[in-house]
């Protein structure tokens, strides 16, 4: 049985947002990465070993994620116990986060030495933590969606595993693992895409493709519900 039809389409448009939010955040707010919080860490620590001044906006990123991966996950099972079903208010809250986003980055973008630019920066941040988080507490189930390391590696485990296996069971589920992961990476691959090059046009105002595509996942999540899941 394939993964219920709303997990997968949120699934494809969350990652492009996270792909292209990523790109247009690196190529236009000085290699700030919003979603792949590794490379802020990988960075800084070249900043501090090579002797250049640290970037403000990567040292802040990591606890800025952490702090708000917490409070979305308190928020969410608050409104749970209440009643109130989550994935479309973490949709929203995201879409929020990433309109004000777009705002300040086109307004104060340009100026790298402005302390408002890591306040900019670090709601692009946010608007990646709640992602992260949503993904986790109301797409079961659901490959990450904004770090594709762990993803590519089990894509490519289950196709060793589709090779070499003579068991027909154990093909299904290789299969079907790949088909759980591929559009989530393909998706990936294309909101990177899509953001450099409308980056490269439009500067930081490119930041309304990932804006648009918010907004798209909010009229895609089934309105009361607080989950979806991908089968196990």
């Amino acid at each position: 049985m394939g993964p219920d039809p709303p997990a997968r389409a949120l699934s494809f448009v969350l990652s492009l947002i996270a792909g292209s939010t990523d790109t247009i955040s690196f190529l236009g707010l000085n290699g700030l990465f919003t979603a792949h919080i590794t490379g802020d860490v990988v960075i800084l620590a070249a900043h501090i070993i090579t002797g250049d001044p640290s970037i403000v906006s990567h040292i802040l990123a990591v606890p800025i994620f952490m702090v708000v991966l917490v409070l979305t996950s308190l928020l969410a099972n608050e409104l749970e116990r209440s009643g109130v079903a989550t994935l479309r208010l973490l949709l929203s809250l995201q879409l929020l986060l990433l309109i004000g986003f777009l705002v300040l980055s086109a307004v104060y973008g340009a100026r790298v030495d402005s302390a408002l630019v890591v306040v900019t920066g670090m709601i692009g941040v946010a608007a990646m933590a709640v992602q992260a988080a949503l993904v986790q507490i109301s797409l079961k189930g659901t490959p990450s969606t904004g770090v594709m390391t762990t993803n590519v590696t089990h894509f490519v485990v289950a196709l060793a595993e589709l090779v070499a296996c003579h068991d027909q069971s154990t093909a299904e589920n290789a299969r079907k693992r790949m088909s759980h992961i591929l559009p989530v990476i393909a998706g990936f691959v294309l909101g990177c895409a899509l953001g450099a090059v409308s980056e490269a046009a439009w500067g930081l105002r490119s930041l309304g493709l990932p804006t648009a595509l918010a907004l798209l996942a909010v009229m895609l999540s089934p309105p009361s519900r607080s989950r979806v899941s991908y089968p196990p």
